[in-house]
């Protein structure tokens, strides 16, 4: 809140990388519809990400992989409608840019143009070069993704812990250097060892964003999702949950049904 004027300040690329210059941590989370969007927001977050993650937390498919360009720009539209502070980072979904950079720009700018998001988020490295480069130069803001990176998971195979061998650290290390140096205005360290990830940031000019990466970095995401408690099976080490709703939710559900049946609700004095 600016002190001078009692307006909010919108959080920008300038701004996230003023708070590492400065020593102070960023706090990201995900958010796929205007309701949830507006209570991040006005709690205060820094950056919203309308991540592909939607694909598994919103339509129930075991990948991220399902989610078309179509339906990201329309739960990145749902978000940025509740936004007056947050930065809003769309994820670029799979297909979506790998193939080449043409495709790859033209992705970017329907999400821009469509949703109204401030900056897309793009995983891999060397191999999505010129797609990022192609990307800047047309002025979008680009937030790159390393480590476990969910759109290869059929190349993985598995959920587990990314670049805990030298020769996949020190291609996570180079393929840093060079988002830092291309112009992305972040980095996503996802799932590997918290001291690779300390090297990292220390590095790299560019503010790193740790999910299962240590303490280390930057600043920090969760998928929202798993942070309240509603996505029950998911628990992975590096997961703190704040709220327990897959519960709560379920039980008041349950008191609801409760009331309707024996005739409690409504009551007179919820009727006109």
């Amino acid at each position: 809140m600016s002190t001078a004027t009692g307006e909010l300040k919108r959080v920008t690329t300038h701004t996230i990388q003023a708070m590492k210059n400065r020593g102070e941590k960023i706090a990201m989370l995900t958010a796929y519809d205007f309701s949830t969007a507006r209570i991040l927001d006005d709690a205060g977050i820094d950056i919203l990400l309308v991540g592909d993650s939607a694909s598994n937390v919103m339509a129930g498919h075991e990948t991220t992989l399902p989610i078309t360009l179509d339906q990201m720009i329309y739960h990145a539209q749902s978000v940025v409608r509740a936004v007056n502070r947050a930065m809003v980072v769309v994820d670029l979904p799979f297909g979506s840019y790998q193939s080449n950079s043409e495709i790859a720009l033209s992705s970017a700018i329907r999400i821009m143009k469509e949703s109204g998001a401030h900056a897309v988020k793009l995983e891999g490295g060397e191999e999505v070069e010129e797609s990022i480069r192609r990307i800047l130069r047309a002025g979008i803001p680009i937030m790159g993704h390393l480590g476990l990176t969910p759109q290869s998971i059929y190349k993985f195979g598995t959920y587990t812990v990314r670049a805990k061998e030298e020769a996949e650290a020190q291609k996570l290390r180079d393929d840093a250097k060079l988002l830092d140096e291309l112009g992305c205005f972040a980095l996503v360290l996802e799932k590997i060892p918290a001291q690779l990830a300390m090297e990292v940031s220390e590095s790299i000019e560019i503010p790193t964003i740790g999910i299962g990466a240590g303490k280390h970095c930057d600043g920090q995401v969760l998928v929202t999702q798993d942070m309240l408690g509603i996505t029950k099976e998911f628990k992975p080490r590096f997961l703190r949950r704040y709220l327990e709703l897959f519960e709560a939710i379920g039980d008041a559900t349950k008191r609801y049904i409760t009331d309707v049946k024996q005739l409690d609700f409504p009551n007179d004095s919820e009727q006109y």
